[in-house]
């Protein structure tokens, strides 16, 4: 039996819950320059815009709620080991009640110490200038951001090398580093791409089945699919 299954989730596993995909077709966040808001650079020069990007972020996260392709992978678990890599900074993985999550691009809903790394505070409100960690130093989004390291590479690299299936959600898989996880898959592993405009076809890799679906369609067949293949 095929019982460890991680999966991989972008943008589009949360657009259907309202949460906005930041990049616009001309490649402008929220009518900004990416780095001007998503960079450290950007931070430095502008922090006040960069905190009032994500204090809107923030607000527009508490006014959601998971969708169908949510629950669903919260439905997978009751037959597998499922463990959920995510693009994704918002919680509504765990909040549909996902066990293992694990943030890539950090969390929208924590903040830390632009002194201290490891300084890092729940935060579910406005982030202003002048609020700092108990060290001094300026709290600032526990975003990673352009040109920064992703902590968590390796540790997802780990889990994706062991798993017997991999499914992934609502992303390009065309932005690095996160889009060369998959290929630390073994070749038996079964892969499955759910997205409504696919990016990538079943000649790219061995063992992939792609689902032209959107999210909150697509997951919720799959999830019933595997599960009745063990029943």
């Amino acid at each position: 039996m095929k019982n460890k299954i991680v999966v991989l989730t972008g943008a589009g596993m949360s657009a259907e819950s309202g949460i906005k995909t930041f990049r616009d077709a001309d490649g402008l966040w929220e009518g900004h320059d990416v780095m001007e808001v998503a960079s450290p650079q950007g931070f430095a020069q502008n922090p006040e815009l960069v905190l009032d990007f994500y204090n809107q972020r923030r607000r527009q996260l508490l006014l959601v709620e998971p969708n169908a392709a949510h629950k669903a992978l919260v439905t997978l678990e009751t037959h597998f080991e499922v463990h959920i890599v995510t693009q994704n900074v918002d919680d509504l993985h765990e909040r549909a009640g996902s066990s293992n999550v694990m943030h890539l691009h950090g969390e929208l809903f924590k903040v830390r110490s632009a002194g201290n790394e490891s300084t890092v505070l729940d935060w579910k409100h406005d982030l202003v200038i002048g609020e700092q960690c108990p060290e001094g130093h300026q709290l600032r989004p526990h975003i990673v951001w352009f040109g920064e390291m992703v902590p968590l590479l390796d540790s997802a690299a780990k889990l994706v090398a062991q798993a017997d299936i991999i499914i992934i959600i609502g992303t390009s898989m065309q932005v690095y580093p996160a889009a060369g996880l998959v290929d630390y898959a073994k070749d038996t592993t079964e892969v499955f791409f759910i997205d409504p405009k696919p990016s990538i076809s079943e000649s790219n890799y061995g063992n992939l089945t792609v689902l032209p679906n959107k999210a909150s369609v697509g997951v919720p067949a799959l999830v019933n699919d595997l599960i009745h293949k063990i029943s």
